[in-house]
């Protein structure tokens, strides 16, 4: 086994070593060129739909995590073989590395807005990955007894301690590297220091009667630390707040550029609405409630003058992320806006700041574009964005659902008067009526709480009679123009998935 650890952990030294001075450059000299962000994101882009869905359903908010994590590995155990293989069969360790680096090099340069300098950390982890590799590996030959030196000229101890410094070093160059690298800690002190305007037209009272007081069931507005987040960013853009400009472009009569400063001087609106993702399975938690602080993008619109001709907005990220809204979503009644401001705070970095769209009524990835900072106004048949490239549909209205909250599925509860409790929704509609099954019997009415409004979501409640034995509790609701939740069963793509909410509980 020593024949090949040993040219394995020479391999892992070098590649983390090289990746390691690639993270440095790529903080001091070449923000957008980091190998493991880079590389990350262009496997995000090239990993299919239903490989995407399988990763957020298991691990949610977690995927960008799970995904460096098997980068990680993959890395680890490339570099391992990489190292066998030069001492095997050299160059070929070195060619690995090599190619390995090339990966780099064109996730570099196919970001959004890189060019051929954003590729030189990915080229300086793959030349000094393949110098040290060479030079650790003949460290080790020299380890080796032979005729003209039959005790080796080199002990494996200090070729051990050798290889470990280096895999030391790298580890140390890539925590400086992606320390540094963190603008977007600049960008929270600039958030700290944020001081949002009071708004011109304050958000609807919630009405008293609008929360239940039932344990397990969804906060009526969901915590900034607990709202879902799902995104493609696998590093937050750092973006300080006198740098952030919006530009409303396109079939336009007239460009319109804004900042920040410009933003918060204008009659500010709060709303309080609901945002779900395409990707929330039936019964999921990629949903979320907040009141928000922003300025309508309907105004914005206005003065630009869109064309009679276009019918969509392409909003793009800091980052690069595009999505496609239809242009009637952002001009009609409805408040869409340009938020500022979540829940009473500024925005939260990973939520958008400082600047993003929130849309009643779209599924995120047709609206909902954090760190927005263009506004293109075109047509559907001359644009696409990031997921309707990749077999999503066009549009995206949010469909309407429920979701049983208490009891929990597979929780045992005691006989008698049992609360069952959820949410239900359709944003930009509103929901009149929530029903109960128990079993097979007869679906029965629940209680609804107050709305807030058409575009944020409702709890409801429902008395259970619950006698001893295993029990199916399935929910349905019925939206405000008398639409009832249809029990088909479809997938997330591609354009949310339907279905009925169900729970197996156990009653003692």
């Amino acid at each position: 086994m020593a024949d090949f650890w040993r040219p394995a952990a020479a391999g892992v030294a070098s590649v983390v070593a090289g990746v390691g001075l690639a993270e440095l450059v790529s903080a001091f000299a070449v923000q957008n060129g980091s190998p493991v962000l880079t590389v990350g994101a262009l496997l995000i882009d090239l990993a299919p739909a239903w490989l995407k869905e399988a990763v957020i359903g298991l691990f949610g908010t977690g995927d960008k995590a799970f995904l460096i994590s098997a980068l990680a590995v993959v890395v680890v155990a490339g570099a391992a073989l990489a190292g066998w293989l030069e001492r095997v069969r050299p160059p070929l360790g070195r060619v690995l590395i090599g190619l390995g680096g090339a990966v780099g090099v064109v996730a570099a340069v196919t970001r959004a807005g890189n060019g051929v300098v954003d590729a030189l950390p990915s080229a300086i982890a793959a030349v000094a990955g393949i110098l040290l590799l060479g030079w650790l590996i003949g460290m080790l030959r020299d380890t080796q007894p032979s005729r003209v030196a039959p005790r080796g000229r080199v002990s494996r101890r200090r070729f051990v301690g050798t290889t470990a410094a280096t895999a030391g070093a790298g580890v140390v160059a890539l925590a400086i590297g992606q320390a540094a690298a963190a603008g977007f800690r600049t960008a929270s002190a600039a958030r700290e220091a944020v001081r949002l305007p009071s708004p011109a037209r304050t958000a609807p009272p919630i009405p008293p009667g609008a929360s239940f007081d039932i344990p397990g069931l969804s906060p009526l507005l969901t915590p900034n630390a607990d709202f879902y987040r799902i995104d493609t960013a696998l590093q937050i853009p750092g973006i300080e707040p006198q740098d952030w400009r919006l530009r409303i472009h396109g079939m336009v009569d007239k460009e319109v550029e804004l900042t920040f400063a410009e933003l918060l001087a204008l009659p500010l609106e709060e709303s309080t609405t609901t945002l779900t993702c395409v990707s929330n399975e039936v019964g999921g938690d990629l949903i979320g409630n907040a009141t928000w602080l922003g300025y309508p993008i309907r105004h914005l619109l206005a003065r630009a003058k869109p064309s009679s001709d276009a019918d969509m907005v392409l909003s793009t990220s800091q980052d690069g992320w595009t999505a496609s809204t239809p242009l009637p979503a952002l001009t009609d009644d409805r408040n869409a806006i340009l938020a500022v401001g979540m829940n009473g705070q500024p925005l939260p970095l990973e939520h958008g700041y400082p600047v993003r769209m929130v849309v009643p009524g779209l599924y995120g990835y047709v609206s909902a574009t954090k760190w927005v900072v263009s506004l293109e106004v075109t047509r559907f048949d001359r644009h696409t964005a990031y997921w309707t490239d990749r077999g999503w549909s066009e549009r995206g209205p949010v469909k309407l659902s429920s979701r049983i909250d208490v009891p929990a599925s597979g929780r045992q509860v005691k006989a008698g008067t049992v609360a069952v409790a959820g949410v239900a929704w359709s944003q930009h509609v509103g929901v009149s009526a929530v029903h109960v099954r128990v079993d097979d019997g007869p679906w029965q009415e629940a209680t609804l709480a107050d709305a807030i409004s058409a575009d944020t979501w409702r709890q409801w409640r429902f008395a259970w009679e619950a006698t001893p034995g295993a029990h199916t509790l399935t929910v349905r609701a019925t939206d405000a123009e008398g639409l009832v939740q249809t029990s088909a069963v479809r997938d997330v793509v591609p354009d949310g998935a339907t279905g009925l909410h169900s729970v197996r509980v156990t009653v003692v």
